[in-house]
């Protein structure tokens, strides 16, 4: 059996990535930068789209003073017409979209019987009907050349219901339903589509989305006892953005401490 070290790893894929341009949408900040970072270290010319212009910029700037390949450009992911705007312009820099990470997203908490219908609004534009357009524009790129990756970010509030989640975890669950059916539209195109469902993990946002009580049923429930982090994502999303990803579509992998696995942990 060959003996092929991390490095010699690294190496093949930024080969293989050499010359291919990622989408990570809501890239500017948590898990969205480090998907950003380590797509770009893996050799991917990476756009950085964020709502958040200047965010954007900056996190787009280290990682070119990293010596990789980075632009922003602006995105409201709930706005077809941005959409529209962020893929025309990625075709007229690049002439190629090569994998899309549809990360952005919004959430907020309130009791059902209270949820407010602008939120649940809001929410569907931004989570779900949001990724799908991007999906559908990006996709003529990758038609043309036969090969493409769709990676989406649902949650296990997809999974598993969570108090307060009416739209995002109704949102979520929608979001790889999706999944599924861009898998098998696009399968004969060379296109894979997967999602990932992150448990708890330490960003901003869900530093103001999670009370400290929230914090400590979440650490209950997850059988490492502790939240993830934005990079521990990113690792995924790079193997389903790569090469050897090839034949994993139509899949939610749920990258959570064991949270979606886990029923009573003690006796």
């Amino acid at each position: 059996m060959l003996d092929v070290t991390a490095s010699e790893t690294a190496v093949r894929q930024r080969t293989s990535a050499h010359g291919r341009v990622a989408l990570v949408t809501g890239g500017a900040m948590g898990i969205g930068a480090a998907i950003a970072k380590r797509l770009a270290d893996d050799g991917f010319t990476v756009v950085v789209a964020d709502l958040n212009i200047d965010a954007a910029e900056s996190t787009a700037n280290e990682v070119r003073e990293q010596g990789r390949e980075a632009v922003a450009m602006a995105l409201d992911a709930g706005n077809p017409a941005s959409i529209e705007a962020l893929v025309d312009q990625i075709g007229t820099r690049f002439d190629r979209c090569d994998v899309l990470v549809n990360n952005a997203g919004i959430a907020k908490t309130y009791p059902f019987e209270s949820y407010p219908l602008d939120h649940w609004r809001a929410v569907m534009d931004v989570n779900l009907t949001g990724p799908m357009l991007l999906a559908q524009r990006a996709a003529q790129h990758m038609i043309k050349r036969q090969w493409g990756r769709v990676i989406n970010l649902a949650s296990v509030a997809g999974i598993r219901a969570s108090a307060g989640r009416t739209a995002y975890g109704t949102s979520k669950t929608a979001v790889i339903g999706l999944t599924r059916q861009m898998a098998i539209e696009l399968a004969e195109h060379g296109i894979t589509a997967n999602a990932i469902a992150p448990g708890p993990i330490d960003t901003p946002m869900v530093a103001k989305l999670h009370s400290q009580v929230a914090r400590e049923n979440f650490l209950r429930s997850v059988p490492m006892r502790r939240y993830g982090t934005p990079e521990e994502i990113a690792g995924v999303v790079a193997f389903l953005a790569s090469d050897d990803a090839s034949y994993v579509t139509g899949q939610t992998i749920a990258v959570d401490g064991g949270f979606v696995a886990a029923g009573v942990l003690e006796i």
